[in-house]
C-alpha cells in the first residue's frame, strides 16, 4: 500500500550523518532474477554483472552511496533502472546527484568507476562545483605533452604523487595508476578550483578511493545480509518497496556499527545462524546418545 521513495531514505539518514565534506559514490549492482518472467514484471531485463562477469537477467539497482567525514556509510539515493523511463544509467546518475544536493547533501568528493566517467559526467559535476575521482578504462586518451595524445595505459612512468596531464575533451586532472589482481587501473581526479589540482597527493587518491570501496562493501551487504534478491512480487510498486526496506535494513546495520552494538554488518546474521546450528548439534547427539543407549 506504502509508496516509498528515494527522499524517505536520505530523510531517515541526513540527521545521523555529516552533510558536508565526505565522498559521494556512484555504482549499480544486478539482483540476480533468472527465474523471473519478463512479462509479467518490466523491471526484469539483461544487465552486465560483475559478479558473472556476464550478461545475466535481473533488475539493476543504482544507488547514490555517502561516506561522511566521520566514517558513517550509508546509501542516500537510489534507483531502479526502468525501461518505460527511456533514460541511461548516466541519466539517471545525474538526475540523482541533483536531488540530494536540492535536499541539502554538500560532498567535497563525488567517484565512480570507468562506466560513470565519460565525459559528459565529469563535466556535469565540475558545472555543479564539485570534486571528481573516477576510474577510465585504460585507452582513454590523454596528454602529457602539449598538442601529443596517447593511451593512458601507454605511460610508463607513474610516480607515486600522480601524473598531471590533459583528459581529452575535458581539461587538465591528476592521474592515478593502481595495481589490482596483476593488472593496472588507472584513475583521474579533478577539483572545481583549478588551483587546488597540483595538491592533491597519494594521500588524497586513497583516501578517496577508500570511501568509494565502500559502496562494493555495501551491495555485497544488501544480497548476503538484507535479503535484497529474495521476494516473489511482480508489482512494480511492490518490488520498490521491498528493495526500499532492504536498504533500510543496511542502514539500520551500519548505524548500529557505528554505536558498536555490533561489530560488523554479518553479526546478527551469524549469531542466528550460530544458535540454530548449536541447537541441530544439540539434538543430533542427544538422538546418537539414545540411539547406543537402546
Amino acid at each position: 500500500r506504502e509508496r516509498f521513495e528515494a527522499k524517505d531514505l536520505f530523510d531517515e539518514v541526513r540527521i545521523s550523518i555529516e552533510l558536508k565534506g565526505g565522498t559521494l559514490s556512484i555504482d549499480d549492482s544486478v539482483l540476480d532474477k533468472p527465474y523471473a518472467n519478463q512479462q509479467h514484471n518490466h523491471l526484469v531485463s539483461y544487465f552486465w554483472s560483475g559478479k558473472h562477469k556476464r550478461t545475466v537477467k535481473g533488475i539493476n539497482l543504482i544507488t547514490l552511496h555517502y561516506t561522511d567525514v566521520k566514517g558513517v556509510k550509508v546509501p542516500v539515493n537510489f534507483r531502479l533502472y526502468d525501461p518505460e523511463h527511456q533514460k541511461t544509467k548516466n541519466d539517471y546518475f545525474q538526475e540523482m546527484v541533483l536531488e540530494v544536493l536540492q535536499w541539502g547533501l554538500m560532498p567535497e568528493w563525488v567517484s565512480g568507476d570507468s562506466w560513470y566517467s565519460s565525459l559528459e559526467n565529469l563535466k556535469f559535476l565540475r558545472k555543479q562545483g564539485l570534486n571528481s575521482m573516477f576510474a577510465v578504462e585504460k585507452n582513454r586518451i590523454i596528454s602529457v605533452e602539449k598538442g601529443t595524445y596517447q593511451q593512458i595505459q601507454s605511460i610508463e612512468q607513474w610516480p607515486s604523487s600522480g601524473l598531471k596531464l590533459y583528459l581529452k575533451g575535458y581539461g587538465m586532472v591528476k592521474a592515478f595508476r593502481q595495481e589490482y589482481k596483476k593488472d593496472y587501473r588507472y584513475y583521474v581526479m579533478s577539483t572545481s578550483d583549478l588551483g587546488k589540482l597540483d595538491g592533491l597527493t597519494e594521500s588524497d587518491f586513497k583516501h578517496v578511493h577508500a570511501n568509494h570501496w565502500s559502496i562494493e562493501c555495501y551491495h555485497r551487504t544488501l544480497k548476503q545480509a538484507c535479503n535484497i534478491e529474495k521476494f516473489q512480487v511482480r508489482n512494480k510498486h511492490a518490488v520498490l518497496n521491498h528493495v526500499f526496506c532492504s536498504i533500510r535494513a543496511f542502514v539500520q546495520l551500519e548505524f548500529m556499527r557505528v554505536k558498536e552494538i555490533i561489530i560488523n554488518h554479518y553479526q546478527i546474521r551469524s549469531e542466528l545462524f550460530r544458535g540454530v546450528i548449536a541447537e541441530f548439534i544439540r539434538q543430533h547427539i542427544a538422538k546418537t546418545q539414545n540411539t547406543v543407549n537402546a
